[in-house]
């Protein structure tokens, strides 16, 4: 089963500094059909004015992605950590037993992220952050993990039973993933027009994927995903 859910769908806030698109339930926007896909929690497209971002804030008990897909995000937190990370690249933060932190657009151009929350599989641990490139040109033409609970070499480490997943596809071209019909997979096109197991998607409209064990993406027009699968 994929069951399409069109960006002009999702729940919105627009702050001004923050354009925020809620692929899930988030602070005010609250739809009880959308509370979760397994242990995903939750998928935000957010669009972050420059010099504008989130001032320090706290987590605990939670493993989340940030992947940038336009301009660049300067992370700061308690643990002493600091660092950029640019449009294409990854970074994730365990906030395990709690961490607090601020997310900035220092730049002069508009920063656009999908900030995903993914459950932990266990709570109690030390919280920790971390961030790596991975070069679109790696992803070409097939899926490459980004972010994984499991050994996946070169992928960030999170603590969950889950893995983020990128490609990059010319128009015409296809990959396939196995994600098995136990797993739930969520899908968001940062870029351009894929069809997934004949269903179209457009760019940032969410797939929200069981009951398959394989999924083939072939790109209508030239196309970067992310792709979440999920316990």
């Amino acid at each position: 089963m994929i069951e399409l859910r069109p960006f002009s769908s999702l729940g919105a806030a627009n702050h001004g500094w923050l354009d925020a698109h809620h692929h899930f339930s988030f602070a005010n926007y609250h739809d009880p059909a959308r509370m979760g896909w397994g242990n995903l929690r939750v998928w935000n497209d957010d669009v972050i004015a420059p010099k504008t971002g989130f001032p320090p804030h706290p987590h605990s008990d939670m493993e989340i992605i940030t992947y940038v897909r336009e301009g660049a995000i300067t992370h700061k937190d308690n643990l002493g950590n600091h660092g950029r990370t640019e449009a294409g690249d990854v970074q994730v933060m365990s906030a395990g037993t709690g961490i607090a932190h601020s997310e900035y657009n220092m730049e002069d151009v508009d920063t656009r992220i999908f900030q995903i929350w993914i459950l932990p599989t266990s709570r109690g641990e030390s919280p920790s952050w971390g961030a790596r490139p991975f070069p679109k040109g790696d992803r070409a033409g097939q899926f490459v993990v980004l972010a994984s609970g499991y050994d996946d070499d070169d992928a960030l480490r999170i603590r969950t039973d889950a893995r983020v997943l990128g490609a990059t596809l010319k128009a015409g071209e296809s990959a396939t993933y196995r994600l098995g019909a136990d797993r739930r997979g969520y899908m968001v096109p940062a870029a351009g027009r894929v069809s997934v197991n004949g269903v179209e998607v457009n760019a940032r409209d969410g797939a929200a994927i069981r009951d398959l064990d394989t999924i083939t993406v072939t790109a209508i027009e030239d196309a970067e995903i992310v792709l979440v699968d999920a316990a």
